[in-house]
């Protein structure tokens, strides 16, 4: 398919609103707060044209508040995914043989509703449901979510823009990117509100036709983004939520002979029996199913002798606590040379006195809670391991209270051992654990580093020496998908950082690039002849004189 003459908005980043004292901004967002708190939701399966409501109603709190009563989702069964299935399928033909501008449009305007009217209900929607303050919510659920819609589209006719180079005489060869031949299947997480409008959409876009499973505990936002498809013109059953227990999901998914992909984001275990479960039905398919999926993590931070202590102090604190650590990317384990740590450790404790934790209503605080008390349990469970084990000291935080909030707080635990359980572990909470190592034996450390967890996501590297930044770019070149350099290992921008990791950490087709488009699409070569031969034989044929 060809782009022919058009030619899509050229995307530029979000702006980010910082919601400083006196703003225009924060006095919309705060009276969108106190509105959509008196208004409870009650969020149906939206699957074809219809919204549907169940006789099992599942409560949605705040996790900072977990008294308080956001609303209602309606849990379906597996007849309900049957059903969804059914509707995408049906309007599969019609959907992907839209000419690929109007599919563009869509996104294009759901991006403008975002950015514009929308933007404070999506914020307020992701901080209530999600503990997000408003800084951590606008670069997410705003600027993210915009970035991902624009930069994909551009992304899109960058696909379909790919054609062979080479025509011979009397020959047109040309490809065609087709969707793929059935359903996709968008499992996404709870803590980005952008990953969870991106996983349905990506595929959408290139004219796929999709289910979508958000996190229990992303429900509310996930219902917001879902009347903004619609609103942007998103046509009945090319998305389809479905709030469904997982393992029903699966159950009847996998088993479905137009399963053709699963674009997932979540748990590394979770992701393993996927594959597995799709690779033991594999003679059920029409064809191989795309696997594309973002998972767990245990993100570095390494400092040469050379670092700036502030600025890597800054990194760490920064790293390893917005949004309460829940960050796939978030910084959890630290190499620091010894000749550094008191510096270090100075500054991480000061920084430490003044991390305000509480309602992300109150503008002056720098974390909210954990997302759900199993997530806070396994946070405390961590705790109390380093708590009671000699190879390590708890030496900031340290405490949890569940009685009002899932609230953790933010704890740094100095390890003696660089294999202890939490520089191994995803824990996925704010917990960050620090190893102090001999200064001279950087490239040893950098070796321990690659060899001490399964994952490869995110990582950093603080050093004002050049020679030492390329030896650890070169010693953990497999260790982390996205690499940073005197910065911390979060925060990666769509159009800038494309985002996603190897090893146990997934795929890798990074989110915010036309790589991942790629993976939602399936080639047609086409070869046209504008003069075929109509004798059989060739020259060399020819009888000798």
């Amino acid at each position: 398919m060809s782009t022919g003459f058009y030619k899509v908005p050229t995307p530029t980043n979000e702006p980010v609103y910082d919601y400083a004292p006196g703003t225009p901004e924060r006095e919309a967002l705060q009276a969108t707060l106190k509105a959509i708190k008196e208004q409870p939701v009650e969020v149906p399966l939206y699957i074809g044209s219809e919204q549907i409501t169940t006789g099992n109603k599942k409560r949605l709190s705040s996790p900072h508040n977990h008294q308080f009563t956001l609303g209602h989702y309606h849990e379906g069964d597996a007849s309900h995914v049957q059903q969804a299935i059914d509707s995408a399928l049906n309007v599969k033909e019609s959907w992907e043989n839209m000419p690929w501008e109007h599919r563009a449009s869509i996104f294009l305007k759901a991006a403008e509703l975002i950015s514009g009217p929308y933007r404070y209900q999506m914020n307020a929607a992701t901080m209530l449901g999600q503990s997000k303050t408003a800084h951590q919510s606008e670069i997410d659920a705003v600027c993210e979510l915009i970035d991902f819609l624009r930069f994909n589209v551009h992304y899109m006719t960058e696909v379909y823009e790919q054609q062979p180079p080479i025509s011979s005489k009397g020959l047109w060869n040309r490809l065609e990117h087709r969707p793929l031949e059935g359903f996709i299947l968008a499992i996404t997480p709870f803590n980005f509100t952008a990953i969870s409008g991106n996983l349905p959409t990506a595929p959408a876009m290139m004219g796929n036709v999709v289910l979508w499973k958000p996190a229990e505990t992303q429900v509310y936002a996930a219902n917001l983004l879902m009347k903004i498809f619609r609103e942007a013109g998103l046509p009945d059953g090319v998305i389809n939520l479905i709030n469904i227990d997982g393992p029903v999901v699966g159950d009847v998914v996998f088993k479905h002979k137009d399963f053709a992909g699963l674009h997932f984001t979540g748990s590394t275990k979770v992701f393993k029996q996927l594959w597995k479960t799709i690779g033991n039905n594999i003679d059920l398919y029409r064809s191989y199913p795309r696997i594309v999926g973002e998972t767990g993590g245990k993100d570095f931070i390494i400092a040469h002798k050379t670092a700036d202590a502030k600025a890597l102090a800054t990194a760490i604190t920064r790293g390893a606590f917005e949004f309460q650590g829940q960050k796939c990317s978030a910084a959890s384990r630290v190499y620091i040379p010894n000749n550094l740590w008191e510096e270090v450790k100075g500054y991480i404790l000061e920084d430490h006195k003044n991390l305000k934790m509480g309602d992300v209503e109150d503008f002056s605080n720098f974390m909210g809670a954990v997302i759900s008390e199993t997530a806070f349990d396994k946070i405390a469970g961590y705790i109390d391991h380093a708590r009671k084990d000699e190879m390590a000291e708890i030496i900031a935080g340290g405490e949890y209270d569940k009685s009002k909030g899932y609230f953790v707080q933010p704890t740094i635990i100095q390890a003696h051992d660089p294999k202890f359980k939490t520089m191994e572990e995803e824990i996925f909470g704010p917990v960050v654990t620090i190893y102090v190592y001999q200064a001279e034996r950087f490239e040893e450390t950098l070796e321990l580093l690659d060899q001490t967890s399964p994952y490869a996501l995110t990582g950093a590297v603080f050093s004002q020496d050049r020679m030492a930044v390329e030896l650890a770019i070169r010693k953990l070149r497999q260790a982390a998908g996205n690499f940073y350099i005197n910065d911390k290992p979060t925060g990666a921008v769509v159009g800038q950082q494309p985002f996603g990791g190897a090893r146990g950490s997934g795929t890798n087709d990074k989110a915010g690039a036309m790589i991942n488009l790629l993976r939602w699409v399936s080639p047609r070569t086409i070869k046209e002849n504008f003069v075929p031969p109509k004798d059989f034989r060739y020259p060399y044929m020819g009888k000798d004189k």
